[in-house]
C-alpha cells in the first residue's frame, strides 16, 4: 500500500530535553494508524512536528512524497493535513455552524460555499440540529464532535486526531468510532490518531505505533502490539496480560 505520510528520523529538543528522538513510521493511503504510549511519550510533539507547530531539529516529514517539514501550520493545512487538538477550545461566542465555517474557509474562497460545506459536515457528525447554538453551550461529547467537524471542513487528505475520545462515556466512544470508521471506509479518509482508549484503538486501527520517552519502541498490527512485552511494561500494564 502506498504511503501517504512518511516520517523518518524525526527529533525535537526543548532546552536540551529530547522530546522526540529518531522517530519514523509511515501512514498508508486509506489506513487508520494509531499513535499510542504513556503520557509524556512524545505523541503530541510528533503531531506538532507533522502539523508545522514546531520545525524538527532532525528528520523528514513527507506528504505524498513532498517534504512538509518546517512549513507553517497554514501551509501544512493547505497541503492536505487537518488536525484536532487535545484540549478542545471552540470559538465560544460563535455558533456551532460558524465554527465549522472558519475551517471551511481554508478551502473555500467565499462564505456561502463555506457555509454549505459546514452544514454538510455537521450533518455527517450528527450536529446539524445544534448548528445555531453558541459553541460554548455544547457538552463535552458535542465539543469533541465539533472539533472533528472543524478539521473535516478543511477537506483533509490526512486527518490527525489528538485524543478525540478522551473523557467520553462508552456509548459516546462507540458513536465516534462508527463516525470515524464510516469516514475512512466510505470516503477513503486516511487517519492518524493519538488515543488512550484501547478498545477504540483495537477496533479502528490497521496499524499501531508505540512511543515511550520520545522513542518508538514498537509498531505493528493491533493484536501483536497488545501482546508485545515492551508495550505491556511501558504502557498497557500487566493487567493487559
Amino acid at each position: 500500500m502506498t504511503a501517504l505520510l512518511e516520517v523518518e528520523g524525526l527529533s525535537k529538543r526543548f532546552r536540551g530535553l529530547k522530546a522526540v528522538s529518531d522517530v519514523g513510521f509511515a501512514v498508508p493511503q486509506g489506513a487508520i494508524v494509531a499513535l499510542i504510549g504513556p503520557n509524556g511519550a512524545g505523541k503530541t510533539t510528533t503531531f506538532n512536528l507533522i502539523a508545522g507547530v514546531f520545525p524538527p531539529d532532525e528528520g523528514s516529514v513527507r506528504l505524498q512524497g513532498r517534504s512538509i517539514a518546517g512549513l507553517k501550520p497554514h501551509r501544512v493545512c493547505a497541503a492536505g493535513i487537518g488536525r484536532t487538538f487535545q484540549i478542545v477550545k471552540p470559538f465560544g461566542n460563535l455558533t456551532v455552524e460558524e465554527n465549522v465555517v472558519v475551517g471551511a474557509l481554508a478551502r473555500e474562497s467565499a462564505v456561502e460555499p463555506a457555509r454549505r460545506l459546514a452544514r454538510a459536515v455537521l450533518a455527517r457528525l450528527g450536529l446539524a440540529d445544534q448548528a445555531s447554538r453558541p459553541a460554548r453551550s455544547l457538552t463535552l461529547p458535542d465539543r469533541k464532535r465539533l472539533e472533528v467537524a472543524r478539521a473535516l471542513a478543511t477537506r483533509p487528505t490526512l486527518l490527525l486526531l489528538d485524543e478525540v475520545l478522551a473523557g467520553l462515556r462508552p456509548t459516546e466512544v462507540d458513536r465516534m468510532v462508527e463516525v470515524l470508521r464510516d469516514l475512512n471506509r466510505s470516503e477513503g479518509l486516511t487517519i492518524l490518531m493519538i488515543e488512550h482508549v484501547m478498545r477504540a484503538v483495537m477496533a479502528l486501527s490497521d496499524h499501531v505505533v508505540v512511543l515511550d520517552h520520545g522513542e518508538k519502541i514498537a509498531e505493528g498490527k493491533p493484536d501483536a502490539i497488545a501482546a508485545d512485552p515492551r508495550v505491556i511494561r511501558s504502557y498497557l500494564g500487566t493487567e493487559a496480560l
